[in-house]
């Protein structure tokens, strides 16, 4: 049976019960609905809880204004793309304008007309539903459906900050189909696609830890990103890919290394210094996957730096 998506969240933030009660009540049909009494409930609610996809924003508050609030949010990656909208007494166009300038996407005025204000939230729910699938499929790789290379690149930034700040490993195992080109040559491109498709569906499956990620890297070339992951974490996770490839038993009759499709695999792991650039993980990575290839394929090396 399909599971039903879940309803959008908006969070509605003000410091008179009976607005957020109105609200609330002629929205819950359609989306989710979060409730924040002050500014500085509802940063703290963002900051613990699921990000909302719309928030309703009340301006004058006792504690942190909603100006302020908006733009604290708008001032942090994390939640700069939430749609915000202000629903205030300031009725002036300087402060419509405000509003505006600080990123809000709307503006609506009390008394407001709550027709008027669910049309408004549909609209911006649905573009915001719009935004975020573009930018999925501009992650995605079109030929296996995991993430690409360009996602891979803005996950290891991250996550290497992560690490450097929490002084935590972080690993990555970088993967080549052996003799791929072989393959093609002898299989066609064709069956060359559904071997691609395999091999990632096949990681995708395995590599299932949340946080960890594995991206289709170019040409039969792959890469796993390990947030908190140490030598032996890397390794086992490497022969297990392996051993699990070589298992699915997909002819490669040109192939000197099995008469099935193999990989070949290069890890490492490391605790990022301050002065370290990401880079210096994923060469010496790349530098394994050579030594595997050197060696004679059909195998993963690797070991710890730092």
């Amino acid at each position: 049976m399909t599971r039903e998506p879940p309803k959008p969240l908006i969070l509605i933030v003000d410091d008179t019960p009976t607005n957020i009660q109105v609200l609330a009540e002629n929205l819950i049909k359609d989306y989710r609905i979060k409730v924040a009494a002050s500014g500085e409930d509802a940063l703290r609610v963002i900051a613990s809880q699921d990000l909302p996809d719309l928030i309703l924003l009340d301006v004058m508050m006792p504690d942190i204004d909603g100006y302020e609030v908006c733009r604290r949010l708008k001032n942090s990656p994390h939640t700069n793309a939430i749609p915000i909208i202000f629903v205030t007494a300031l009725n002036e166009a300087a402060n419509e304008e405000f509003g505006l300038n600080l990123g809000a996407m709307d503006y609506i005025t009390k008394p407001f007309y709550l027709p008027v204000v669910k049309a408004r939230i549909r609209n911006h729910i649905r573009l915001k539903q719009t935004t975020d699938m573009l930018e999925s499929m501009a992650w995605i790789d079109g030929l296996t459906g995991i993430p690409n290379r360009r996602r891979f690149d803005q996950m290891l930034e991250v996550e290497w900050k992560r690490a450097q700040r929490n002084r935590l490993p972080l690993g990555i195992i970088m993967v080549d189909i052996d003799h791929f080109k072989e393959y093609n040559d002898c299989h066609g491109h064709g069956e060359g696609d559904v071997c691609l498709k395999q091999v990632a569906a096949m990681f995708a499956a395995t590599v299932n830890r949340p946080g960890d990620l594995v991206a289709r890297y170019g040409g039969e070339e792959f890469v796993i990103l390990m947030p908190e992951t140490d030598t032996d974490g890397t390794r086992q996770l490497a022969d297990q890919l392996r051993h699990r490839i070589e298992s699915m038993q997909i002819p490669h009759t040109h192939s000197s290394a099995s008469r099935w499709v193999t990989i070949s695999l290069g890890y490492a792991s490391l605790i990022p210094q301050a002065n370290q650039a990401s880079s210096a993980l994923l060469d010496e990575a790349d530098s394994m996957l050579y030594q595997a290839k050197s060696l004679g394929r059909n195998r993963a090396f690797g070991y710890c730096l730092g």
